[in-house]
């Protein structure tokens, strides 16, 4: 279900919010961007919807626009999601699966082609990432984060926020897999070692940093 403005008043930060974030955070990654769809949802979470190569769509749920307060928070939740699409997650192994879902669908019992693309696109956006993508996915935008001009400790929080309540799912998405402390510890060692030069006035420093995390 689609979130209008109304239908979010407990929210901690605004639609605005979350799409100026978005907005600078594909702009500092050079990635084309694609709108932000708001789902009324009390889990708080995050996912990537994708349809191909060139098509994706963003999904941020009320839930957590109410547990998260801040821009760099939400930045840093944008900014991990858009590392799984930079970093290949969503590959050629997908295509795959979606061609073999397509081909399996059973024509026979009147299922249409189009209803067999809906539970594709459900599929996809439950389907979890390994652990080593994820972690791939949490340098990649701890690096973007700061290169985007956020605190460093935005993606941190973030976690730490989801992971202190008390929310159970199964579902999938970026509350898919729980922030261990294990998780915590590597995303807090990456604030630190970008985060050295918050108070710095060399912009480049911070810059130089931001392009190691990422690899650049």
């Amino acid at each position: 279900m689609l979130l209008t403005l109304s239908e979010c008043s407990e929210c901690a930060i605004t639609r605005q919010t979350v799409i100026n974030a978005w907005k600078r955070i594909t702009g500092t990654a050079n990635f084309h961007e694609t709108a932000i769809n708001f789902e009324s949802d009390s889990e708080p979470n995050a996912w990537v919807m994708f349809r191909d190569e060139n098509d994706y769509s963003v999904h941020v749920t009320s839930g957590l626009m109410k547990v998260l307060t801040t821009e760099d928070e939400i930045a840093g939740v944008l900014a991990h999601e858009l590392g799984h699409i930079m970093l290949g997650h969503y590959n050629n192994d997908v295509l795959i699966d979606t061609v073999n879902t397509i081909m399996n669908s059973n024509s026979g019992q009147g299922d249409s082609l189009a209803s067999a693309v809906g539970n594709i696109e459900l599929e996809l956006r439950e389907s979890s990432f390994s652990r080593e993508q994820e972690t791939q996915a949490d340098e990649y935008g701890s690096g973007l984060l700061v290169k985007a001009g956020y605190n460093a400790w935005g993606l941190y929080n973030a976690m730490r926020k989801i992971s202190s309540g008390e929310f159970k799912s199964d579902s999938n998405g970026f509350n898919s897999h729980p922030a261990t402390q294990e998780r915590l510890s590597h995303l807090s060692e990456l604030a630190k070692v970008s985060g050295v030069n918050n108070n710095s006035d060399s912009a480049s420093e911070i810059n130089d940093l931001a392009n190691i995390l990422l690899g650049q």
